[in-house]
Formats: structure tokens, sequence, C-alpha cells
């Protein structure tokens, strides 16, 4: 970011002190957003990118950073954030949380580009121009096997035609893969279409097929690959979501579920029950809260082989909130990008739970959420302040996205006496 003429302007790639040329691409009021030209004096941390990609692909955004300066500028980005959008000043520690910065991820869609050659790619960043990739070093190795057959495949002209876009995902032990292929209509029988890619993909276990006209989806194996994370199994089936940082999952279940116990428990966002399992362990009961039907019945599956017993809420966590009667001792909550929302958040605080977890994926709506529950000057004006007040306890920052601008942010929060 940097200023000139009165405007605010904004390059990606440039890191803090740099000198840049760049060209303006869009202008709203005092805002403009350019495109890094030329970098004419380079910031000391600035480093070679691993992928030859980087800047063309929408994928990455910090390539050029080495990890330990990511980090040091995401926890920076992070405070900042809570401040100027929710008056949320934490001086405290940020707790890191880091591991290997590539080959990381067990899930990842492809793009499939019908012109001629066909291939398999990433969209350019703010475009629907597909740009077809050779490699992708933050999959995991068996992604990567994955994704090298099929981009053999599209080049080949084996691939099948009319796909739109393929979701690859992998079990926790890379070995075996599922595979999510969006067609916009099947050209062929569905039996013939998955001969296609069984043939190929020998470590493929799980096949959907989505005919997107018709709205028609075809399964071939079980429906779901199998994770394994604290001790516990997970069903994860073809609709459901799971955690994309394989090497970060374990530290992640603990730092949540770590010395919680008590009565009961209240899992909002909970999914196939990452955090369900091992909190029904330690707690009397627990309660479960997801929209997702395919991640509730994953949670039904993964609670019947633990051998623990979960009353499961199949609804939106706003509209549970309004309704429900339950005094929990603890809220664990786990939010899409969008979060929670003010309101809820309003109706969250009224519960009165000493102990509140929330793990976030973006800092803004994290910031408004933790606006409400704070009681900060900042909270939207379409909420009143919540009679009950909570304090922020700890702050971790999870890199579970290296190589991107994305943060994962945990924060435990008690209330207030």
């Amino acid at each position: 970011m940097a200023h000139a003429d009165g405007n605010t302007v904004f390059v990606p790639y440039v890191l803090p002190g740099e000198e840049v040329r760049a060209a303006a691409k869009s202008k709203r009021k005092k805002l403009i957003w350019g495109e890094l030209l030329e970098v004419t004096a380079a910031a000391k941390e600035r480093g070679r990118a691993k992928c030859a990609h980087f800047q063309k692909c929408g994928g990455c955004h910090y390539q050029h950073i080495p990890s330990a300066e990511q980090l040091r500028l995401k926890k920076e980005i992070l405070r900042e954030t809570l401040s100027r959008l929710g008056g949320i000043a934490w001086d405290g520690a940020i707790v890191e949380h880091s591991a290997e910065p590539y080959g990381y991820r067990n899930r990842a869609q492809w793009a499939v580009r019908s012109g001629i050659p066909r291939a398999l790619g990433y969209f350019l960043p703010e475009s629907s121009v597909i740009v077809p990739i050779d490699e992708c070093p933050v999959l995991s190795p068996r992604l990567t096997q994955a994704f090298l057959q099929l981009q053999e495949m599209a080049r080949s002209g084996t691939l099948p035609v009319g796909i739109q876009e393929i979701e690859a995902f992998a079990d926790s032990s890379d070995e075996k893969i599922a595979l999510n292929v969006a067609f916009e209509k099947f050209s062929k029988p569905a039996a013939e279409l998955a001969s296609a890619f069984t043939g190929r993909l020998p470590q493929l276990e799980s096949l959907l097929l989505l005919d997107t006209k018709k709205d028609r989806f075809e399964l071939t194996g079980p429906g779901y690959l199998q994770h394994e994370a604290g001790g516990y199994k997970f069903r994860v089936s073809h609709l459901s979501f799971f955690q994309v940082n394989r090497f970060l999952i374990e530290d992640l279940l603990k730092t949540v579920t770590a010395n919680a116990c008590g009565t009961l428990a209240l899992d909002l966002y909970s999914g196939v029950g990452f955090f369900t399992l091992p909190l029904a362990k330690s707690f009397e009961k627990v309660v479960s809260v997801d929209a997702n039907l395919a991640a509730t019945r994953d949670l039904y599956a993964n609670a019947e082989a633990a051998g623990v017993t979960i009353t499961s809420h199949n609804e939106h966590v706003e509209d549970f909130l309004k309704k429900t009667q339950e005094n929990p001792d603890l809220v664990v909550l786990d939010p899409p990008r969008a979060g929670l929302g003010a309101e809820a958040a309003q109706k969250l605080a009224g519960l009165g739970v000493a102990e509140i977890i929330y793990l976030s994926c973006d800092p803004s709506t994290l910031a408004r959420d933790l606006a409400v529950l704070t009681g900060s000057p900042r909270m939207p004006k379409e909420v009143s302040a919540p009679s009950i007040r909570y304090e922020i306890t700890e702050m971790h920052l999870f890199d579970l996205f290296p190589q991107t601008f994305h943060i994962e942010t945990l924060v435990k929060l008690r209330r207030v006496p």
C-alpha cells in the first residue's frame, strides 16, 4: 500500500519499504488498484518464489516472502485489523503455529480449460481466465501425483469432455484420493465417464460426478475418505469440509480442546465432528450444530464409530441461537469466512457461557464479532450492547495457508465477572 496525489494505492506482491513501478488497473474514488511492473529497490526480506507460476495464477500471494517474515506480517495484519475494525486492542502474545510451508494442502480445485489445447489450471487473479499450470508446490505428494495424471489426460485428449472443474482431496495418510468432477452435462453414460478416471488413477478411492445441467450426481466408490487425528477417525464425504493443512491438523485439534471439560459443550459449525468427538470424551453432553446435511451424516457415523453420543442439530447456527435454551459451560465455533454475524454474536453472548473458543478464517469478520462479544464501542450499530461481556485470554495464529494472505486465528474468551 502506498499514497500518491491524495490517493491510496494498492499493489500486490510488494513488501514494506520497497520502491516499484506499477500501472493503474482500476480506480474508485481515492482508491487505486495497481499492477506490479518492476521492483526497482527490493527489501532485504525479498526472496525467490519456488513456483514458476507465481504472480500468474491466483493461488499464492507470498512466495516472495520467507516463511518467518510471512508470520510476522500476518500477526501485524491481524492486530491492525482487529483494532481498526473492531476496536480490539490486544497487546498480549499471539502464539504462532506453523509447519512445512509447502506440500501441505490435502485439498485442491482445478479449473478445466475447454479450448485447445485442453488443460487444468487456476484462474488468473480477479479473472475468469484459466492459466494452465505444470506444478503446484503447496499440494501434498499424492495430490501432486493426481494432478499430473489428470493434466496428462487433458493434454492427451483422454479426459472426458465437458468438465468445468475437478476438486481433489487426499486422506490423512496421503495415500488415497477422492474426486468431485463437475460437468456442464454428461457426454456419455456415467459408468463410462467414471471408468476414464478409475482406469488412470489407481489411488482413486471414491469418485463423485455431477451433471450441472440436470443437477444429477453419480457416485463410484464408498463416497468418503477416512482421516485420523488425535486418536479419532473421521469419515469425510465428498460434500463435507475438513481442515486443509495436513501438517497442523493435530496441533489445531489439541489446542482447541486442551483442558476442556464440564457438563455441557456446544459445538457450532461442527462439520464432521472434528472438535465434537474429543469434546464428547470430556463433557457429559455435547450439542453440535451445522447446516450441511452431508457433514451431519458424517458426524453421526463418526460419533458411532468413536462410541460417543452427540445431540446434533442440522440447521443454521443463527436459527439455533435464536431459540436454544441450552446452558453450556463451553462454546466452540468455527464459522465460514462470513463469520458468526453481529446478531448471532449478540445471541451467543446472551447465553452467558463461561468460555468461548472462536476459530476464524477472516480477521475482518472476526473483528466485527469480537466487538459484539467484548462490548467494544466499534460494535455494529444494528445491535445493542449485550449485558454479558467477554474478555480475550489467548490468541493463536495458525498458519494453515502458507504462501497466501489467509489468516486463521484462534481466540479464547472468558466471561467478565
